[in-house]
């Protein structure tokens, strides 16, 4: 913990640099960003909650993290349930004695376990597509996830360690809101949980080329490995019971001027808090230049990441910042705060699964492979 630096106080707004002057001045997401970076936002909540539970992060990274190859689901821990929706007929007993367990062992060094390899679920309730319910896991693990990252799409992990020298504990994983201080009350001022007892990394980074990363994400309960390659309007809506929150909004993207200035102009590399379904209904759209075509759809589930192609960045990147009339094209969303299924028909089409569906463009992903890395910390 001594290596790393970390801030202060739950729940507060923070900046940190990696490098001097690596976060751009009076605005988020500039034509180039210093240094050669991606600017890319991670929404926590939707873009229209309210301002006190409002929350994002602007990362500036050496290239987004949409660069990625497809994911494909994985078998390997049965014992890692995420979803209770079906009570019974689940992955469930369902019983009123009391139970206690004795610690869980920790496996042999002649077996290699990490820390996701080794999580096991005790009991949970819920169902994380409805974004309703929490999961209680165990952990036991033998060894470092070396060259391996983790996100959860589901909810929160609240992971309690045991200082035992042995890498176990617990973890409390949620699938509605975000963890909050709990109100005061008659305590007092200073009761209950400090906010700055609560500390949060600053930025920091690994310029790692030529190694072969794996990317595991939780989604619906099931846990998937990608291998890493080295203005809207909205119409209408349906609210949901957290203000701020839709169950579903119609957005558009109707011809528009376009008059920012120092401005990266399309929309911005991004993983959301919500699920977005695009679809096209004439000409083009200003992210994507090719592939997206009217009559088609595109699908960003919870937390994927998602933005311009590499052509699209390179092009905007470079533009000279006039003002100009985007009327190329109308595109729409579906934007919703639950986690959606993927019909087979949708995947495979009429066939037996042997193959995908005719019309699925099975190497979308290819878009952001071209996207390099213009990263140079010795010039701004």
């Amino acid at each position: 913990m001594s290596k790393v630096k970390y801030l202060s106080g739950f729940g507060n707004e923070f900046q940190s640099e990696a490098l001097v002057d690596a976060l751009p001045k009076g605005q988020n997401s500039p034509q180039k960003c210093p240094y050669g970076l991606y600017a890319e936002q991670l929404s926590g909540t939707a873009f229209t909650a309210p301002r006190t539970h409002n929350l994002r992060s602007w990362l500036y990274r050496i290239r987004p993290s949409v660069c990625h190859y497809p994911f494909n689901k994985l078998n390997s821990n049965e014992n890692f349930v995420g979803n209770f929706a079906n009570g019974p007929n689940g992955p469930c007993e369902i019983t009123p004695n009391q139970l206690r367990w004795s610690p869980f062992k920790i496996p042999t060094n002649e077996t290699k376990v990490n820390f996701i390899e080794g999580l096991r679920t005790i009991c949970g309730a819920g169902d994380p597509s409805s974004k309703h319910g929490l999961a209680i896991h165990i952990f036991v693990a033998n060894c470092s996830m070396e060259k391996t990252a983790f996100y959860n799409s589901d909810g929160d992990f609240l992971i309690v360690v045991l200082p035992d020298g042995q890498s176990r504990g617990y973890v409390l994983e949620t699938f509605d809101k975000h963890f909050e201080l709990p109100d005061l009350g008659p305590i007092g001022a200073n009761g209950l949980a400090n906010p700055r007892d609560f500390l949060y990394p600053s930025a920091a980074y690994e310029d790692t080329k030529n190694e072969d990363w794996k990317l595991l994400n939780k989604y619906q309960g099931n846990l998937f490995c990608a291998e890493m390659d080295p203005s809207i309007f909205t119409v209408l809506t349906v609210k949901s019971d957290n203000p701020g929150t839709a169950i579903a909004d119609f957005v558009i993207f109707p011809p528009r001027h376009i008059v920012s200035e120092h401005s990266f102009r399309p929309p911005y590399f991004h993983r959301n808090n919500m699920a977005e379904f695009m679809g096209l209904i004439d000409g083009t759209y200003d992210a994507k230049a090719e592939g997206f075509s009217p009559g088609g759809c595109s699908l960003h589930s919870t937390m994927t990441p998602h933005g311009p192609d590499a052509s699209t960045f390179e092009k905007a990147s470079n533009a000279v910042l006039k003002p100009e009339y985007q009327n190329t094209g109308i595109a729409f969303m579906f934007e919703t705060s639950l986690m959606m299924g993927v019909t087979k028909w949708a995947l495979y089409g009429e066939s037996d699964q042997s193959k995908p569906n005719e019309v699925l463009q099975t190497k979308y992903y290819a878009v952001w492979k071209d996207l390099k890395s213009n990263f140079n910390p010795n010039q701004i």
